[in-house]
């Protein structure tokens, strides 16, 4: 299972330009994107809390509609894959390993980013923010995946960037891999994974050994 922003694609320049159009609307300055970075993992709804602050906490739902308006229409304008992403997910197909996204990012979003990067054919399942009640750290998510997969929680590797996804693993009680090339790596690092990667390449090791 994988995490979708900061994992397999770098949203955070698209992102970055969506949550600056929101502050503009709303009368306040731009932020830099080091610091959207830090407000992204756990949903749109929480992105634009951080982003706006308490100064705005009255204009979140506002903040909000414009946020989806305009990065529904912006989703691919500078969002690519990490570099060796798409040769791990053929690799891994290849080994007949299934894969599937878990994101709290809106389901939509998140098949129309894939497919507009390629990457839906390697994918059997995504389920995102708006998919079940609940979204990560939840571990309801892992467990529907694992459901409709019928996989046992034992076979199931997560891979994330975030502390958010290692506090997911840990609640569904399946294995974690962290990965260093995203948004919150020294998050990631706090949280202790199994496995701690800096390239996508050794995600193979890794999954030999889950």
């Amino acid at each position: 299972m994988f995490d979708l922003d900061g994992t397999l694609v770098d949203t955070l320049a698209d992102l970055t330009i969506a949550v600056n159009r929101v502050r503009g609307v709303l009368g306040t300055g731009p932020l830099s994107s080091d610091v959207v970075r830090t407000c992204v993992g756990e949903g749109a709804r929480m992105l634009i809390t951080r982003a706006l602050g308490d100064e705005y906490a009255d204009r979140i739902e506002e903040g909000l509609r414009e946020f989806f308006a305009f990065y529904r229409a912006h989703l691919l304008d500078h969002t690519r894959p990490y570099n060796g992403i798409p040769a791990l997910l053929a690799g891994l197909r290849a080994r007949r390993v299934g894969c599937s996204v878990l994101t709290n990012k809106p389901e939509q979003m998140s098949r129309r980013i894939l497919e507009g990067l390629g990457l839906i054919a390697f994918f059997d399942i995504v389920v995102g923010g708006d998919s079940l009640a609940v979204r990560k750290p939840d571990p309801a998510g892992v467990m529907h995946i694992a459901e409709r997969a019928c996989v046992p929680l034992a076979r199931i590797l997560l891979v994330g960037d975030s502390g958010t996804d290692a506090r997911t693993a840990t609640a569904a009680g399946v294995a974690f891999c962290g990965v260093t090339w995203g948004f919150a790596p020294d998050d990631v690092r706090r949280a202790a994974p199994t496995w701690l990667i800096h390239h996508p390449d050794e995600l193979h090791v890794v999954v030999e050994d889950a």
